[in-house]
């Protein structure tokens, strides 16, 4: 949980991060901050829908627009790809405690689901991304991606994380000339994250 605060965003419109994208893509705000930004905080509400102050919310706005910026830019190139993988917060899972089944694997290191909850985030992430033919990984943290695209090669990367922790990525992604998409959590902590199941569709 990199960020300093928590935020749960999951009570405002799905549509939210497309019109946050639009917005902020055609004002420009993933080069130019400040005024615009918090006329966007004032625009969605941020502040009333997630309880964060202005200086949390311009953060975490700026992040989330970075982010769909980024993935517009990727999309066509990410399109192209054919060996993909999804990458996915063990945060995420319905338990976090032995009634959760996956099992982790230190050598990867990734925990694989055990499908043991239906209506667990994570078993239906695995589901989806399975019929896409993608691999997928369950990550303790977010410094496991390097460990992992170090023993694969991968076309295509796309992860589910919180926006600092996509930024930091989506530069290493860059370095490596790996195409990424992301998808931002809703909803941060240590546990009991959560992410848009339909954005997680659409993108893969």
């Amino acid at each position: 949980m990199p960020y300093k605060f928590t935020f749960d965003l999951s009570r405002i419109s799905r549509f939210f991060f497309t019109e946050i994208a639009k917005v902020g893509y055609e004002k420009g705000v993933h080069k130019k901050v400040g005024k615009t930004t918090q006329e966007m905080i004032k625009k969605f509400k941020i502040q009333e829908a997630t309880g964060l102050n202005l200086s949390d919310a311009v953060v975490l706005l700026q992040d989330l627009v970075d982010l769909q910026v980024r993935n517009l830019l990727e999309r066509e190139r990410f399109v192209q790809t054919r060996k993909r993988a999804l990458f996915l917060p063990h945060c995420s899972r319905k338990y976090m405690d032995n009634r959760c089944k996956a099992v982790f694997d230190p050598n990867i290191p990734s925990y694989f689901c055990a499908r043991c909850s239906p209506d667990c985030l994570i078993n239906k992430a695995v589901s989806i991304a399975k019929k896409e033919n993608y691999d997928v990984y369950i990550l303790p943290g977010g410094s496991c991606v390097a460990r992992i695209l170090m023993n694969k090669h991968y076309d295509g990367i796309v992860g589910v994380a919180c926006g600092e922790e996509i930024r930091i990525s989506s530069e290493m992604l860059k370095d490596i000339g790996v195409a990424g998409q992301a998808i931002p959590l809703i909803k941060n902590g240590c546990a009991n994250t959560a992410f848009n199941i339909e954005t997680l569709h659409r993108i893969l």
